[in-house]
């Protein structure tokens, strides 16, 4: 296809266009990924709206559950570089960042060269990234906000479409080291991945067991994806789901003047502008998929679990009630109301 990258787009028949070959593209990306993944839809959607928005995923879910199998299945529909990184407590900074080593030249001599490190790829999974300590928890932040590493005088640009897709299992918390929230923060999403339907297991075993492992093709490639982000990035906003995304983040940040008691009694803290950003963001992707050119509430309210569920701290008082991230964020929808809307 032509990219569409730098293509401004000011008329309707181009924003029509434009939409179209977007919900073409994901389609045939996300055709190629539920060739191996079954089930899961919710999941595939919140990843590949955050590889479209350009933002990172936190992926939660017991082992098994194909985490692994689906960003590498992204990676191969989108045709981009994939690396895994196993987090264990005693790695290093280095090991992600990449560190200088001692070869052989061509004449048998030695000189001192630079390996990068397994974060200069495009689609990267940190796995079980809460297995990993701080220091080496905090390498990853750069990467993530910044688009870059450095590693003592050399920076690296990271080649764009760059996601990282971390993982952490929400159960086993013995070794583990929580993420701190500056690192949360800096997640588009946070997706729950749950277990099989019924109905899901015959063919998860029929296509992990068989004699033939399914193939995925390319089905685009990762210009397309950076095209794609700027297609997104044109989407209009208008001031109703602007003003909506606002309140709701501010709904999350206790004694605000949209919060409900249940904000002011079990949260600590709050969502950060960065919420509001995600909010838009991925309200945008919402709205191409629904062959619109323009962010309604409804597209705010779809994403607004997966993009403001890790950004609140519960209290101890939460805590020691049971209450969830979850449960906070579906009162928040219940009780802010869309701008101008009158309440029933």
């Amino acid at each position: 296809m032509t990219s569409a990258a730098g293509t401004q787009i000011e008329s309707a028949d181009q924003a029509r266009e434009a939409a179209g070959q977007f919900r073409s593209i994901y389609a045939d990306i996300k055709e190629q990924v539920c060739a191996m993944m079954v089930g899961q839809d919710a999941v595939i959607d919140g990843v590949m709206t955050a590889l479209f928005a350009g933002g990172h995923v936190l992926l939660e879910g017991v082992p098994g559950l194909g985490k692994t199998m689906l960003v590498n299945s992204l990676s191969q529909a989108v045709g981009t570089r994939f690396s895994r990184i196993q987090f264990t407590p005693d790695m290093m900074p280095a090991d992600i960042q990449g560190t200088t080593v001692l070869v052989e030249t061509p004449d048998g001599g030695q000189e001192l060269r630079f390996q990068e490190g397994p974060i200069v790829s495009n689609l990267v999974l940190a796995d079980e990234i809460n297995r990993a300590t701080p220091k080496t928890q905090s390498a990853l932040l750069e990467a993530m906000q910044e688009r870059q590493v450095t590693a003592g005088q050399r920076t690296i640009k990271l080649e764009e479409p760059f996601c990282v897709l971390a993982t952490q299992n929400p159960v086993e918390q013995e070794g583990t080291y929580p993420l701190p929230e500056a690192q949360l923060d800096r997640f588009l999403f946070k997706l729950v991945v749950g277990y099989p339907k019924e109905q899901d297991y015959a063919a998860i075993l029929d296509r992990t067991t068989g004699g033939v492992a399914p193939v995925i093709h390319a089905a685009t490639s990762g210009e397309d994806v950076v095209a794609m982000r700027d297609i997104v990035r044109q989407v209009p906003v208008p001031d109703i789901a602007k003003t909506y995304a606002i309140h709701l983040v501010m709904a999350t940040q206790p004694d605000s003047r949209y919060a409900p008691p249940v904000v002011n009694e079990y949260v600590a803290l709050g969502a950060s502008p960065r919420g509001a950003q995600s909010l838009l963001l991925a309200g945008k992707v919402r709205a191409l998929l629904s062959d619109r050119f323009a962010v309604s509430c409804d597209d705010i309210r779809d994403v607004a679990l997966p993009a403001l569920r890790h950004r609140m701290l519960i209290n101890f008082h939460g805590q020691s009630d049971g209450i969830a991230d979850e449960q906070i964020v579906e009162h928040i929808l219940k009780t802010v109301d869309e701008p101008g809307a009158a309440r029933s």
